[in-house]
Order: C-alpha cells, then sequence, then structure tokens
C-alpha cells in the first residue's frame, strides 16, 4: 500500500517537539504529508483547515485540552479519521477507554521507529480497504441477501481485514463471516453461513444485542453499546456492532467487529493487582503512624503549645486522609477484577436507608443541619442485591450532600417505587456544581474545588466507586445541579423477579 500514488496526510498531535519532529521523518520517509501540532485545539485547527487529514496521532497526556476531548472532538468533525492514541503504560486504562470512543489504535510510550510505521501502515491499509469497498459500492448498491453473489469482488477485502467481521441480515442469520471471526470464535471450517448467529456465538447476551442492530432496534449508531466476550483461555473480544441501512434507511441487517482485547485485559490486571498490593503494603503502616498520632495528643493535651497542637492534628489527619485513600483504591480494584464483596442477599432499601440517614444524622446535627427520609405509604420490594455495596453507594451520596451543604442546610432522602425500578433520590440545597464539572465528577480523582469546597477533604474516589457499584448492578445513576442551590443525585436500580 505505501506505493499508493495517493498521499496520506498524516498529523501529529504532541506536546514534546522531539517526538513531534521524529515522527515527522520516520511518516515523510513512508510517503506521508504531515502536519504538527503541540496542543489540542491547534490539531483541531489544521484537521477544519485541511479536510484531508485521514490519520492522527494523538498523545494522551498534553497540557490544557487532554487527548480524550481531542478525541472526542475529531470524532464529532469527522467520524471516518483514525486516531491513534499515544500513551504510556501507566495510563493503559486510558487508552483503551479511547478505543471504546472510537480510537483506531494505540502505540505506547516510548515507542521505537518500527512500532510507529507498524500501526501507521496498518491504519493506511484500512483505508486503500475502504477506498475500494466504497468504491465497489458505488458501482452496484444491492442488500445484503446479494452478498453472496458478490463475494467474487469483496473477498479479498474481508479476509485481509486483522479484525473478525460478521454480517447478518434483519433476522439474524449470518450472511457473511471472515477467516479472523472464524479463527477468534474457534468455529470449524465445515460449518458454513446461513445459520443463526447462536450458531456460531454461544453468549446469548451477546446474541441478542445483534439480533437487536439487525432489526434496526438501534436508530442512533450512538447509543449502541460495544460488547466485551470472555473466551476460554483468557482470550478477551471486544465486538461493535452497527446496523446496515438501505437507500430508505431501512435496516438490512448488522456488521460486527471483533477486535481480540486480551493483552489490554492482561495489563489492566497487572496494573490492578500492582494498586491492590501496594495499597496493602501501606495501609498498615500508616495505620500504625495514625494510632501513635492519636496516642500522642492524647498525652500531650494542656503541655504543648497550640501550635504544636495544631501540627500534630494536621498529620494525624492527612494520615486518616491517605488510609481513606487506599481504601478506596481496593474498592475499585475489587470493582475493576468484577469482585463481589458479598453474595447477593434480599434487602430492604427503605430499612438500609432509614439506618445510614440515622448513623450521619448526628454529623448533619452538628452542622444544624436537617437529614430527612420521605419513603411512600406503600411498601417498598425487598430487592436481592449485595447490601455492603448498598451502603456504599448511599453512604457516599449522603455524606457528600452533607458534606458539601453549607451549615443550617436541608438534605432529602426520597425513595419511590415505579413498578419496575427503585428510585432512590439524595436531594440538598448546598453548594451546587458548576455545569462545565458534571461530566467529569465521575472520574477518578476529579474534585470541584472552589472558595466554598477547596477545604473539603476528600479522595476523588468516592463518586467514582459509587459509579462502578451502580453499574455493576446493572442500575443508572445521574446527576443535576444548580450552582449555588443544589445538587440532586439519582439512583435507580432495577427490582428483579
Amino acid at each position: 500500500m505505501e506505493n499508493s500514488t495517493r498521499t496520506t496526510q498524516v498529523l501529529v498531535v504532541d506536546d514534546e517537539q522531539d517526538l513531534r519532529d521524529g515522527a515527522e521523518r520516520i511518516l515523510t520517509r513512508l510517503g506521508c504529508d504531515v502536519f504538527k501540532a503541540s496542543r489540542g485545539d491547534e490539531g483541531l485547527d489544521i484537521i477544519k483547515k485541511e479536510n484531508e487529514i485521514a490519520i492522527v496521532l494523538l498523545d494522551m497526556k498534553m497540557p490544557g485540552m487532554d487527548g480524550m476531548e481531542v478525541l472526542r472532538r475529531i470524532k464529532d468533525m469527522d467520524k471516518e479519521i483514525l486516531v491513534i492514541v499515544i500513551t504510556g503504560y501507566a495510563t493503559l486504562e486510558t487508552a483503551i477507554e479511547a478505543m471504546k470512543i472510537g480510537a483506531y489504535d494505540f502505540i505506547s510510550k516510548p515507542y521505537e521507529p518500527e512500532q510507529l510505521r507498524i500501526v501507521v501502515r496498518r491504519a493506511r491499509e484500512k483505508l486503500e480497504l475502504k477506498r475500494e469497498a466504497e468504491q465497489i459500492e458505488e458501482k452496484r448498491r444491492k442488500t445484503l441477501l446479494d452478498l453472496d453473489a458478490e463475494k467474487s469482488r469483496i473477498h479479498t477485502i474481508i479476509e485481509s481485514l486483522p479484525n473478525g467481521v460478521v454480517v447478518t441480515n434483519p433476522e439474524g442469520r449470518v450472511m457473511l463471516m471472515n477467516p479472523s471471526f472464524r479463527l477468534h470464535l474457534g468455529i470449524d471450517k465445515s460449518i458454513g453461513t446461513g445459520k443463526h448467529i447462536d450458531t456460531y456465538i454461544s453468549d446469548k447476551a451477546l446474541c441478542n444485542l445483534i439480533v437487536e442492530i439487525s432489526q434496526g432496534r438501534h436508530v442512533d449508531f450512538n447509543d449502541i453499546p460495544t460488547y466485551e466476550l470472555l473466551l476460554p483461555n483468557n482470550k478477551y473480544l471486544m465486538a461493535r456492532g452497527r446496523p446496515v441501512l438501505g437507500d430508505k434507511r431501512e435496516c438490512l441487517g448488522a456488521v460486527v467487529n471483533f477486535m481480540d482485547i486480551s493483552a489490554m485485559k492482561t495489563l489492566e490486571q497487572l496494573k490492578s493487582e500492582f494498586v491492590a498490593k501496594v495499597s496493602h503494603e501501606l495501609r498498615s503502616p500508616l495505620s500504625t503512624i495514625h494510632e501513635q498520632l492519636a496516642l500522642v495528643l492524647k498525652e500531650f493535651v494542656g503541655v504543648k503549645s497550640e501550635d504544636d497542637q495544631h501540627m500534630l492534628s494536621r498529620a494525624k489527619e492527612k494520615t486518616r486522609g491517605l488510609i481513606s485513600l487506599i481504601g478506596d483504591l481496593l474498592d475499585l480494584s475489587r470493582i475493576e477484577s468484577g469482585i463481589v464483596v458479598q453474595e447477593p442477599k434480599q434487602v430492604s432499601l427503605a430499612d438500609l436507608l432509614k439506618d445510614i440517614v440515622d448513623f450521619l444524622g448526628t454529623r448533619a446535627e452538628n452542622k444544624r443541619q436537617s437529614l430527612t427520609l420521605e419513603a411512600p405509604d406503600d411498601p417498598i420490594p425487598i430487592i436481592k442485591a449485595d447490601p455492603i455495596a448498598l451502603e456504599s453507594i448511599f453512604g457516599n451520596l449522603i455524606a457528600n450532600a452533607v458534606n458539601y451543604t453549607q451549615d443550617g442546610g436541608a438534605i432529602r432522602v426520597k425513595i419511590e417505587y415505579t413498578g419496575i425500578n427503585i428510585r432512590v433520590l439524595v436531594i440538598d440545597n448546598g453548594f451546587g456544581i458548576e455545569e462545565r464539572h458534571l461530566d467529569k465528577i465521575f472520574d477518578r480523582f476529579y474534585r470541584v474545588k472552589n472558595d466554598k469546597t477547596r477545604y473539603i477533604t476528600g479522595t476523588g474516589l468516592g463518586l467514582p466507586i459509587v459509579k462502578g457499584l451502580v453499574d455493576s448492578m446493572g442500575g443508572f445513576i445521574d446527576v443535576e445541579s444548580t450552582f449555588g442551590k443544589g445538587t440532586v443525585f439519582t439512583v435507580i436500580i432495577p427490582v428483579k423477579n
């Protein structure tokens, strides 16, 4: 493909000049036209002006606008641009998230010239294959039922793709699959096309999703979820499906792409194990220091000066914060690993909320706040769930409401039953959250800081833990807030019969 007469325009967005210049030298030798930008906004301007940028090499960690935001904006501008994210091993989770958003591939820093050449060659090959496929489509537009007649024309293109590809009709029957799909799923060569998707894939949930896409139930492409499939020998595939639409926008079936993400999952597991090990090693000595500081403060009350007392109190407070941070990191590690703290049990959510409100009532009273629980007259159904996870979810949300509401404020916890779900609202009239922060508050270590909140201690991990636990239960969490007037967190927990 490198000898193609069509020149590929590549944009390199990286705040390190040496890496930009090095990438330019390598890509120029491949016959690419190279553009460079040191910041995300500068790169977006180049894309707007040039209109022919086909590949973007994007650093994830840059000052100002970070790589993830740049990626989202590129996809909003042109979904056809292939974005190759540049990341270090320490930010592997970011790379995985970028792939889910729509990044084509990733390369880790520091990289060798040959690594860069390989990943760019692969992207150029994908572009060339796409152009060939578009040319074929322009010559003859037919329904997916005509794919068998067109195999001689597209067979080479489909077979050359490194990812698994399967095409279904509106009934969920497989009309086409490439060798990579057979290889990934371990499908025998004797099994041909024409059978229902569940003949080839044993995962019922994935089969149901593919059938839904084939039947056009997902109108908005952005609403179609990706699906991670675990195969024997710890092999992970990420499936991403899209409906195939006819001339009249009718759904003709689905195309599903299967990407092998086993290596990324392995590194993610190693990272989680590392976090857990380091956290365990740190918690014990920090707990000892915390206890010793408490003992020192107790013994020297009235002996040491006020400055000494204040210094020791601050040290004790900081060690308690570090212990809390380590506990949050361990909780996140367990959530990521899919480890349930406790087996699901029969839980009365109304009683659990009453216990949490009673427990945190003293803290609210110390701030002259009212903390109330509102429940309907009709009984709330008993649910089967992990009680420890529920305590963590609502304990975090209600404690946050107390912390981020001014003295004399009001916090209401409201529970409702809709017939299908249980909805819990945590409502306060506190400091509120500015709109620009709302889409980031569930990010790890992200904390809203202003004149009213900067002295409130916290790890920035409470809300990520809450969202992780809610997601693991198949629930939903949302937030609405008006700065200076208050915040409402809504948690929806499904009632499973």
